[in-house]
């Protein structure tokens, strides 16, 4: 593993510092050629320059996924994916069999993950099918309106008009920024697989909310916050302790 030339694909300057002090670590006598950030420009260099022994490559980066980059120019060298912990992405890479390490990197992982690229090397083993990866990233395809019962009659109610869902005696209702309310016909649980969750969160056994339904956010006991609505929900809705972080990081985008 002498000698070895790694190109980075990371957006994220603190990962991409994080990265290249694990390289000069871990990997002797590696030679770090550039480090990119975006998928136009790793098309452009791919094109231009020899295979590299080596890619460390976000997901996410600034123009778009990663993977985009397949589509557009052959990557013959082995590739190491890195990602802040999503289950989902996780699961889609051990289903493909490909490597990679959670942001922020363990400098263990990073050993094991430099050793597996190793060892792939000498068997000699192809290069697997990003397409198929790529396929598990595709963004889904997430309901942008909900057909609801209106007295007699049947309506729909667009998700951007919705503030809120409330589950309660086994009932979901669709609380709207107008302050009009129906019931729809799914499960708070069956609402995260069908809602985009850069818009709502689950808050609670018994709400998720609208990110623009979000008005003030209180720290409370026990690491909880709590967090008011407009309109507001019929109870004071708190967000657990182990959940606050995600919250945080939903919150902030």
């Amino acid at each position: 593993m002498l000698n070895m030339k790694i190109l980075l694909i990371e957006d994220e300057l603190p990962a991409a510092r994080q990265l290249t002090r694990l390289i000069q670590a871990h990997v002797p006598g590696a030679a770090i050629l550039e480090t990119l950030d975006s998928v136009e420009g790793a098309v452009r260099w791919f094109r231009a320059f020899p295979a590299p022994d080596l890619v460390f490559m976000d997901i996410q980066i600034a123009d778009g996924l990663s993977l985009d980059i397949f589509r557009q120019v052959d990557v013959s060298a082995p590739v190491v994916f890195t990602t802040a912990y999503d289950q989902y992405a996780v699961q889609a890479f051990k289903v493909n069999a490909v490597d990679y390490l959670l942001k922020p990197v363990d400098p263990d992982d990073f050993q094991k993950a430099i050793q597996r690229v190793h060892e792939r090397r000498t068997a000699g083993k192809p290069v697997l099918d990003f397409q198929t990866l790529a396929a598990h990233f595709r963004p889904p395809a997430y309901k942008d309106r909900f057909l609801v019962k209106s007295g007699q009659h049947l309506t729909y109610i667009a998700v951007s008009d919705i503030a809120f869902f409330r589950s309660s005696d086994g009932l979901t209702q669709a609380h709207l920024f107008s302050g009009k309310k129906y019931f729809v016909d799914h499960t708070l649980d069956e609402l995260e697989g069908l809602l985009d969750p850069a818009r709502f969160f689950r808050a609670g056994r018994a709400v998720a909310l609208s990110l623009q339904a979000i008005r003030k956010i209180h720290p409370h006991l026990n690491g909880r916050l709590k967090v008011e609505t407009e309109p507001p929900v019929p109870e004071d809705v708190f967000v657990s302790r182990d959940r606050a972080g995600a919250f945080k990081t939903w919150l902030g985008g």
